[in-house]
């Protein structure tokens, strides 16, 4: 009913600038908030950031000043523009997104996730 797909991960070195997009289809009447989460290697899955419908935004603490969200709601599509690099932030990055399903595909309201996509940050 509804896929996120990932995009722009890669190899970077320290102090280099990545910039992921995440973009969402399918049965959407609306997107609520939309955020990213990262994992690595073992290691639990942690908030990165986050930015309601309206524009707020959250960050975690590790990548407040180096990393931007935004969205563009026309596209479905949530971005994360990443600054300064650093060798701790190798990760597969995740999307997710609060969706409200059209009323064709039963509405109701439910989390989705993305594949993932890996950045590594090396020299």
């Amino acid at each position: 009913q509804v896929q996120l797909v990932e995009s722009g991960g890669g190899l970077v070195q320290p102090g280099g600038s990545l910039r992921l997009s995440c973009a969402a289809s399918g049965s959407i009447f609306s997107i609520n908030a939309m955020g990213w989460h990262r994992q690595a290697p073992g290691k639990q899955r942690e908030l990165v950031a986050t930015i309601t419908s309206g524009g707020s935004t959250n960050y975690a603490d590790s990548v407040k000043g180096r990393f931007t969200i935004s969205r563009d709601n026309a596209k479905n599509t949530v971005y994360l523009q990443m600054n300064s690099l650093k060798h701790e932030d190798t990760a597969v990055y995740y999307c997710n997104a609060d969706i409200t399903l059209s009323f064709w595909a039963g509405g109701g309201r439910r989390d989705y996730w993305g594949q993932g996509t890996l950045v590594t940050v090396s020299s």
